[in-house]
This record gives structure tokens, C-alpha cells and sequence, in this order.
């Protein structure tokens, strides 16, 4: 077989019977990734541009942590209780409008609370955005389907990453803009071809006022945080979160402190994403049957050692770009595999709960790990930041494998006609 023949077949089987409205998610999610130019530079663009410490730097991205971390939650709940459409709509208008108001900001104060509203807003979107899926998309290609949503992600990472590196050379202001811009054009797709895929909700009692149907019984925040196997998972993703988080903010300001220009970190960092593009469907087939306990251990001992190598790349942009794409094949085999086993976890009328909490490790990571970062690597230096890494990894894999051997168990008051599924980190 011809290797034309065998990149047909592959891609066939990556991207066949999968429902339209995904496909137009994921286009919307294309859109919008293509001009994510402000997270990846923000670090960069505050200490390079306008001449502020390493620790202020570090607040703001906390700062923009903390406003994801209650949006975690609140995008969930409002997923589960308005719809997942309303919610994504309202997330994307505001992050548009929040996005542009950020690039015009001066004031120290101006760009740390405008930052806290970026992350607000922009993070209400993850929890809607993963329980569409898990609507949209039989079990059995679910683990597929999100991979494919982080492939769309990615391949606008890696494009705008190494774009924006360029554009930030003649001024940030446009980055700001474009990143709006972006945002609006991924509203316009959502609200012309997404439909609401939230599960049939029970009728409201004859005479009740319209309005948002109140949660059923079982499946409120307390389902979630009182389902022990869930929030160990939640938990060590949140110690991998804090690893990964490095790479937008502290990462930026080592290779600045190194003499690394803007342009050629840009390129450096975009490698994440264009990896992530070629390797991902190929990696994700390869995956199929394998463990999942496996797959995890694997991923965490990569992304946390991956991190741990920057300590030796000194000057050098090729060996910053040798550790990214260490961490980065960690990243691939980690993203479906957890998005997939968190859907399996979660009862249908609660997905955007459980999709909130498990967004809650990533922008919990997000307020906790800049500010950490910057920290150490202004009192400590370089080492001590990324040697934390290849601990913190090797402590996620020592979790996964004790996660792997315990038995799964329903939560206590799950729902009597979704009792919690099989979910064995083991299971393939």
C-alpha cells in the first residue's frame, strides 16, 4: 500500500462518522484558535513591551487563572441549566469585548482586573463546549472526537503562535484586536450551526413561570464533589496543570532572560502546536487498545521530564525546542484520553458540572502556576522551576498507576438511571 493510500485511510478513519453539528463546532473552534494570539504572549508582552517584573507578570496570568477557575465552575452549572448554546454565546461576546479592552489598558490596575475578565469570560466556553460533545458523539468516539477538537486547537495554536511573533514585532495592540476578532467570528459559527444538544430536561409543573428548569435531584455541584474517583482525577490533572502551565507564562520570560527574542519564541512554542497537528491522529490510532493507565503514566513521566530538561537548555532556542517537543508527545497521549475517561464519568444531565470541575484543575493550574513559576524563577532561578516539574510529573504517574489498581464505585447519590459507568483507568 502506497504511503498516499495509507494517509487516506488514516484520515478516513480519524474523521468518518462523526455528526455534522461536530464538525461545526470544530470549525468554530478552528476559527477562534487561529487568532488566540493574547494568553501565549501576554507574559512576554508585559515584560518585554511595557518593561514590568517577571512577578508582576506572573499576578496578571494568576489573575487571568483565578477569573477561569470560578468561570470553570459557573460555565458548568449555567452548560447544565441554560443550555449549552446560551452559555457559549455569552462566553464568546465577552471575551471578544474583554480581549479588545485589554490591548488599550495602561494602568498596572486596568490590565490586572481586565485580565481577571478575559479569563472569565473566555473559560465559560471549555465546559459547554466538551459536554456538546459528549451529546453529540456515541461513547464509542468519544476519546476520537475530542482529539479531534484538540487538533483543532492546535493547529490554530501553532499557526498563530508563529504569526503573532511577527506581528508583535511592529506592536501588541493588533494582537489584542485580531484575538477579538477571532473570538466574534467564532460566536457568528456557533450561533448559525450549533444547536442545543442538551438532554431532554423534565417539563416544568403546569402554571410554572418560563425560565431555566431547576436541577433534578442527585445531580447538583455535590454529585461531583462527592464522587471520590473523579476529584483524584481532578486532582492529579491539577499537579500535571501546573507543570503545563509553564509553558505560557514562565517558559516565555526564561528564554527572554536567555536573550531568546519574541520572534524566535514564537516559532519555539509554535512547535507545540504543529506537532500536536501532524502527530495527533496518527498517535490518538496508535492509542486505540492500548491502557489507559498506561497512556496516563506515560504522558505525566513525558510532559513533567519534558518541562525538567529546560534546565539544561541554557541559550539555546534548539534545545528549548528539543524539551517542548518532549512535553509536547506527553500532551497528545494525556488530552483525549482524560476528556474521554471524564465523559464516561459523567451522567448525562450533569456533564457540564463534571466537564466545569475537571476545567477547575486546568484554570485552578492557571492562577496557581504563573504566579509559582515567576516566583521561583526570580528568587530560585531556572533550575529550581523546572527540576519542580520533573517531580511534580513523577508524582502525577506514581497517582495514575494507585488510580488504575482501585475499583471503580458510583457516586453515593448518582442518578438511579445513570449509575456511574465502568471506568477503569486500565480499560482501553
Amino acid at each position: 500500500m502506497s504511503a498516499a493510500v495509507r494517509l487516506r485511510s488514516t484520515v478516513s478513519e480519524a474523521v468518518g462518522g462523526l455528526p455534522r453539528a461536530f464538525w461545526w463546532l470544530w470549525t468554530s473552534t478552528l476559527v477562534n484558535r487561529l487568532g488566540g494570539f493574547v494568553v501565549t504572549f501576554l507574559a512576554l508582552y508585559l515584560t518585554g513591551d511595557r518593561g514590568f517584573s517577571p512577578a508582576y507578570a506572573g499576578l496578571v496570568a494568576s489573575l487571568f487563572g483565578l477569573g477561569s477557575a470560578i468561570a470553570a465552575v459557573a460555565g458548568g452549572v449555567l452548560a447544565d441549566r441554560w443550555g449549552r448554546r446560551p452559555t457559549l454565546l455569552v462566553a464568546q461576546l465577552g471575551t471578544a469585548v474583554s480581549t479588545a479592552v485589554l490591548g488599550f489598558c495602561q494602568d498596572r490596575a486596568a490590565i490586572a482586573v481586565t485580565a481577571f475578565l478575559v479569563g472569565l469570560a473566555s473559560n465559560a466556553s471549555r465546559p459547554a463546549v466538551s459536554a456538546i460533545i459528549a451529546d453529540l458523539v456515541p461513547a464509542e468516539h468519544r476519546v476520537r472526537a475530542y482529539s479531534l477538537n484538540y487538533w483543532a486547537i492546535n493547529i490554530g495554536f501553532g499557526v498563530s503562535a508563529a504569526v503573532a511573533g511577527l506581528i508583535a514585532a511592529h506592536g501588541y495592540l493588533a494582537l489584542f484586536l485580531l484575538d477579538a476578532a477571532s473570538t466574534l467570528a467564532c460566536a457568528v459559527v456557533v450561533f448559525a450551526r450549533v444547536p442545543e444538544s442538551r438532554p431532554d430536561r423534565p417539563s416544568a409543573p403546569s402554571g410554572a413561570a418560563d425560565g431555566p428548569v431547576p436541577a433534578e435531584p442527585g445531580a447538583g455541584l455535590g454529585t461531583v464533589f462527592r464522587d471520590g474517583r473523579f476529584m483524584a482525577l481532578v486532582a492529579v490533572n491539577l499537579l500535571l496543570a501546573v507543570v503545563a502551565q509553564q509553558g505560557s507564562t514562565t517558559l516565555a520570560v526564561d528564554m527572554g532572560l536567555a536573550g531568546i527574542s519574541a520572534a524566535r519564541y514564537g516559532l519555539v512554542i509554535g512547535l507545540n502546536g504543529v506537532l500536536i497537528v501532524v502527530l495527533q491522529l496518527p498517535l490518538t490510532r496508535a492509542m486505540e487498545g492500548r491502557g489507559r493507565t498506561g497512556l496516563l503514566v506515560a504522558s505525566a513521566l513525558l510532559t513533567g521530564w519534558g518541562f525538567g530538561l529546560t534546565a539544561l537548555a541554557g541559550g539555546s532556542a534548539g534545545f528549548y525546542a528539543f524539551t517542548v517537543a518532549v512535553w509536547t508527545i506527553g500532551e497528545i497521549m494525556a488530552a483525549p484520553t482524560m476528556m474521554g475517561l471524564v465523559a464516561e464519568l459523567s451522567p448525562a444531565r450533569a456533564r457540564g458540572r463534571y466537564q466545569g470541575v475537571y476545567s477547575l484543575s486546568w484554570s485552578l493550574a492557571s492562577f496557581v502556576g504563573p504566579a509559582a513559576g515567576g516566583y521561583l524563577l526570580e528568587h530560585a532561578g531556572g533550575r529550581a522551576v523546572w527540576g519542580a516539574c520533573a517531580v511534580f510529573g513523577t508524582v502525577a504517574a506514581g497517582a495514575f498507576l494507585l488510580l488504575g489498581r482501585r475499583p471503580a464505585a458510583a457516586p453515593a447519590d448518582a442518578l438511579p438511571a445513570e449509575a456511574a459507568p465502568s471506568a477503569e483507568l486500565s480499560r482501553s
